[in-house]
């Protein structure tokens, strides 16, 4: 068994959570399929190497589900339960169609494409590559001083996408701290009626 059986099989597995997601008349389950989801796709950055992705992606995962399995456990259910729809479980169904032949078509399924490297194969050198990586990899010691080619790269060229990145998860855990705080918040407060 290859990487590639692995990474479809966990594919095949976050469309039948979403998919779960999407049907659930429950809430938290609806919640738990979503960050089941999140899960397989940072299994599957690790098997395709890239944990820098893996990471975060799981960081991320932990902090929504604590925040939302927090928000559904305090709230008062007032909603009332409609009748499941045929349309939009249709819809559901045809949006992962065309997604599953997008990501077929796109790795090269029956030759349509000829610019992508094959699974595991480096980019640079590749026809898919434009020359950018190449001139990343020759000038990066020369133009930011770091022995490090990856920081040098992260922390120079790509500055403003990394300081994004890191906004992102300080602003998560804020928000996390706000909502599972107990110094601040008002004590006896009635829900309205």
């Amino acid at each position: 068994m290859t990487i590639e059986f692995f990474i479809l099989m966990l594919i095949v597995f976050m469309v039948i959570a979403a998919l779960i997601a999407v049907e659930s008349s429950d809430l938290l389950s609806a919640i738990i399929a979503v960050g089941t989801a999140g899960f397989a796709l940072s299994v599957i950055d690790l098997l395709a190497g890239a944990p820098d992705l893996a990471f975060p992606q799981v960081l991320v995962e932990v902090i929504t589900l604590v925040l939302l399995i927090r928000m559904i456990m305090t709230r008062k259910d007032t909603s009332r339960q409609t009748p499941q729809d045929t349309l939009r479980t249709a819809v559901v169904l045809l949006a992962g169609g065309v997604f599953l032949v997008t990501v077929f078509f796109a790795a090269g399924g029956m030759g349509m494409t000829d610019g992508i490297p094959a699974f595991g194969e480096p980019v640079m050198g590749s026809a898919a590559d434009t020359g950018l990586s190449s001139q990343y990899l020759e000038r990066c010691a020369d133009d930011t001083g770091a022995a490090n080619t990856v920081m040098g790269i992260l922390l120079d060229y790509r500055a403003y996408d990394t300081l994004g990145e890191a906004t992102v998860i300080f602003a998560a855990i804020l928000g996390g701290y706000v909502v599972l705080r107990k110094i601040g918040r008002k004590k006896g407060r009635k829900e309205p009626s």
